[in-house]
């Protein structure tokens, strides 16, 4: 991407002036988007960007700059802005050695998007469209979304760290609108992995289209959803975010430090049910958050958060953990070069359990299945949150029944980890996601299996 030279020269102009630690962060990205609207092609889009930042640490102090100026006089002008804002003044030359790190990527990329013609993804989206309106009259809306993507990143810092990485990503979804007499319902479904084009040789756009269309049929014939408690059952793949933004977001480190977690000073103490494993983990081959590097240069990691209930560890980035006197945890993150890292999920997930998921349902006399869950709001010092259900049905006398619309999740955290009481044996990821964090936003996977929650609060609008 940039001479080694010239990301050494860098390094030691950051240093300069005090500087205790620095860093260098290339980025050379593109990307495509083919959107196709009510039959219409509305955007078709490429773009390129790429450049640098320079992070400079001085105590307690960050000072960061970002150029697009790849030269030696840009990186230069970057690295000397960020020493000025870590306030160095020591006049102290240091000399960097770097080390290049090796890291494995999670998959092979075999079919580079960029060398795909546009044609050919403006074909997959009218297949979908087709597909969709193909499931019946009610469809009245469709809209498809082709996107891909390569990021390649260069990380060097002045611990001598060089590392580098070449991530692909592929993702299609669809979003269908149905209308009938219970007004406009909408299904959407999407699939999107780390790999090239041959995403469409193990996925036919087609069904995924029909999945949405049916999903938005189906709620034409739902009923309101109820209100109050009772138990819940999510089904596999498609509750995993409410752990992401529910838990997740509070074992972060950073917030952690802010006082902003509930999980704070808690390691070591049973937080969930005994059988409740919740893992992030990057270097899951094939799912969305997965990577060889994390933005830090540090090698993807799989971390045990929950073990058994018991709270193990936290998520951790460079600085964070270098102030603790140990290691990150590959969670270093940022949404592209001008931005300065900070702690971020990967894929997380619920491990397996051990019940027959059938025998979960049959089990719960009353109560709501949960398919799928939407976006929803969080607040990570108390646990509290609300979410939307895309795809929810009433269980009555042990059966999964009729579908309900216009419902919420509420609930808290802990509360649920703690109110796990059945782990089914049919752990399954979700679809892919993008998580945002103080104005950056990051793909990542979630995962569960079937699971059923003693009680939760459905907030429906059944009288």
């Amino acid at each position: 991407m940039i001479e080694q030279s010239l990301v050494l020269a860098t390094l030691s102009e950051a240093l300069k002036t005090g500087g205790e630690f620095a860093e260098v962060f290339v980025e050379d990205r593109q990307s495509s988007t083919a959107v196709l609207d009510d039959g219409k092609v509305e955007e078709l889009v490429s773009g390129r960007t790429r450049g640098a930042g320079v992070r400079v640490v001085v105590g307690d102090t960050t000072g960061f700059a970002h150029t697009s100026n790849l030269t030696a006089e840009g990186l230069t002008r970057a690295a000397r802005a960020a020493a000025a804002s870590a306030r160095g003044s020591s006049g102290i030359t240091k000399v960097v050695g770097l080390t290049e790190v090796q890291a494995t990527p999670p998959q092979q990329v075999k079919v580079l998007p960029e060398t795909v013609a546009k044609v050919m993804k403006v074909e997959l989206l009218k297949t979908a469209d087709n597909a969709a309106r193909a499931t019946g009259a009610a469809v009245t809306q469709v809209s498809a979304c082709y996107a891909d993507g390569r990021r390649r990143i260069l990380v060097a810092n002045s611990d001598g760290l060089l590392a580098s990485d070449d991530q692909v990503r592929t993702r299609f979804a669809v979003s269908c609108v149905a209308l009938g007499d219970t007004g406009m319902q909408t299904g959407y479904e999407s699939v999107g992995r780390p790999i090239g084009f041959e995403l469409f040789d193990e996925y036919e756009v087609d069904a995924l289209a029909r999945t949405a269309a049916n999903r938005a049929l189906t709620k034409l014939a739902a009923q309101p959803a109820p209100s109050g408690s009772m138990p819940v059952v999510i089904g596999p793949g498609g509750g995993g975010v409410l752990f992401h933004e529910a838990c997740g977001h509070g074992l972060e480190a950073d917030l952690v430090a802010k006082q902003a977690s509930v999980f704070r000073n808690r390691v070591g103490e049973q937080v969930a049910h005994p059988e409740v494993t919740l893992i992030d983990d990057g270097t899951m081959a094939r799912e969305w958050g997965a990577y060889a590097i994390d933005d830090e240069g540090r090698p993807a990691q799989r971390n045990v958060l929950i073990e058994n209930g018991v709270l193990t560890d936290y998520m951790w980035d460079l600085l964070r953990a270098r102030k603790e006197g140990r290691e990150s945890s590959g969670n270093g993150r940022r949404q592209n070069y001008q931005h300065l890292p900070m702690v971020r999920m990967t894929n997380t997930y619920l491990s397996n359990g051990t019940e027959n998921p059938a025998d979960i349902i049959a089990a719960t006399d009353r109560g709501v299945y949960v398919a799928h869950l939407g976006g929803g709001q969080v607040n990570t010092a108390t646990g509290d949150f609300v979410f939307g259900m895309n795809e929810a049905y009433l269980i009555e006398n042990g059966q999964i029944t009729a579908p309900i619309r216009e419902g919420n999740l509420i609930g808290n955290g802990p509360e649920v980890l703690a109110g796990i009481e059945a782990l089914g044996n049919d752990f399954a990821m979700g679809s892919p996601g993008t998580c945002g964090k103080d104005g950056q936003g990051v793909p990542v996977g979630d995962g569960t299996p079937t699971l059923r929650v003693a009680s939760m609060t459905i907030g429906g609008t059944a009288a």
